[in-house]
């Protein structure tokens, strides 16, 4: 985890129209809307339940609001990278199945891509819908495609395999399950409506068909939007405020910290950055890793100390430095007995992208929790998800330095982990990864 923040402009986001307005698909007031509305209203009535009419303003309001709001598929970049945060996010890989190879890879980003659109869009599947989203609109649904490393030998595309996706090196704080690490191909699935996530999970694997396999999936959840009185810098779940220094999209130096040049060159700025090839213009690499919070440990912490291991205060995430959650920490500040008010080793100084020869991370991370163990141990954490131009200047430095002596080491444990190229965004007509597989 490191600390960055979720709190960006939907710069991918369109706001949703009014009932009146034109466009709205069928899944946002065709269908169940007014038939369910009768049979609850007739159970309502009996039981006490005031129940609005579907052509009420109370109605239209909630069909209108979060469900109308739709991100575009086609674009300069894919979405699902500076889309802001949503409630419900499912992470999926699959490895090619024996004796599919490029062309089967292609027709299966042009099948997955064309469903991306359509569901995106808030619409049904082409054929075999399943309905399980039907009367939902897009719910700011994105649907995001990368490579892992293992993609290309597969497709005898090697010579097109970026050296940016050069395996990531061992930490020492990795205790990875492999079987749940890399992967062929990876998707991303957000929302803010759980049932129009779950139907584009189930699109996305029936679509795979026989050319790939399922190899693992990961399910998360965010605090959703509007459960705040103003808009917040999420919480994970030790409670702590967490995300604050975010690269944002007005950052003059976003683009090339976040995304490959479309010129193909270096990607990242500054000397060492590593060459990525012509086809990943406008794409990004993104690592994912499942990182279990050791709850039982950190909840027997004192609040003082919790704050102590990160630097940052729990009620509002501002720094022990004092001022609000977005002011500068005084990283030199010390207290009456001399001592640093924010430790060496808290999570918040090591993390700084100064105090990493300016790495920086867009962080899209996930909670989750996959039950309890037999003791009672919650199995709960963070999906980390992050973004860069290239993560040899980017993620792993950071890693490396929490390595070495981030006090939040103590209470994680990374399980799982895997690094992808992300293309960038199709073209109207065309599929992800249209350039590699066809170029």
């Amino acid at each position: 985890m490191t600390d960055t923040s979720d709190t960006q402009s939907r710069t991918e986001t369109s706001t949703g129209t009014s009932a009146g307005a034109t466009g709205i698909s069928r899944r946002r007031l065709i269908g169940t809307a007014g038939a369910t509305g009768v049979a609850l209203g007739a159970v309502g009535a009996g039981a006490g339940y005031a129940v609005a009419s579907s052509n009420s303003p109370e109605q239209q309001a909630a069909l209108t609001s979060l469900g109308a709001d739709e991100v575009m598929f086609h674009g300069k970049h894919q979405p699902g990278i500076t889309t802001a945060m949503q409630a419900r996010g499912h992470l999926v890989a699959f490895d090619l199945a024996a004796g599919a190879g490029r062309r089967e890879a292609a027709a299966l980003l042009r099948r997955w891509s064309a469903t991306a659109e359509r569901l995106m869009a808030g619409e049904p599947m082409s054929s075999d819908d399943t309905d399980v989203a039907r009367d939902a609109g897009p719910s700011s649904l994105t649907i995001t495609f990368g490579f892992g490393h293992s993609f290309f030998s597969r497709t005898g595309l090697e010579k097109q395999r970026p050296a940016a996706l050069d395996p990531l090196p061992d930490f020492y704080s990795d205790h990875l399950d492999k079987a749940r690490s890399n992967g062929d191909l990876w998707v991303q699935i957000g929302a803010n409506d759980p049932l129009v996530a779950f139907h584009a999970l189930r699109a996305i694997q029936k679509e795979a068909g026989g050319t790939a396999k399922l190899r693992w999936q990961m399910n998360g959840f965010n605090r959703s939007p509007g459960a705040t009185a103003h808009p917040m810098t999420v919480r994970n779940l030790m409670g702590q405020v967490d995300g604050t220094g975010n690269p944002k999209p007005a950052d003059k130096d976003f683009n090339e910290r976040i995304f490959v040049p479309s010129s193909g060159s270096g990607s990242g700025s500054g000397s060492g950055s590593v060459q990525s090839p012509a086809w990943m213009a406008n794409g990004s690499y993104v690592v994912v890793r499942r990182i279990r919070m050791l709850l039982d440990d950190w909840e027997k912490l004192s609040t003082a100390a919790q704050e102590h291991v990160i630097g940052r205060k729990k009620s509002n995430g501002a720094p022990l430095t004092g001022g609000k959650e977005t002011t500068e920490p005084d990283l030199e500040k010390t207290d009456a007995n001399g001592d640093l008010v924010i430790p060496l080793n808290a999570h918040a100084r090591i993390t700084r992208p100064d105090q990493n020869g300016g790495s920086a991370l867009l962080r899209r991370p996930f909670s989750y929790h996959d039950g309890f163990d037999e003791d009672g141990t919650p199995d709960a954490g963070l999906l980390f998800v992050c973004w860069q131009a290239d993560p040899l200047r980017g993620f792993v430095p950071v890693q490396r330095k929490l390595d070495r002596g981030d006090a939040l080491s103590k209470f994680i444990r990374h399980e799982a982990s895997g690094l992808f190229a992300v293309p960038g965004g199709a073209d109207k007509g065309g599929y992800v990864g249209q350039a590699l597989l066809e170029g």
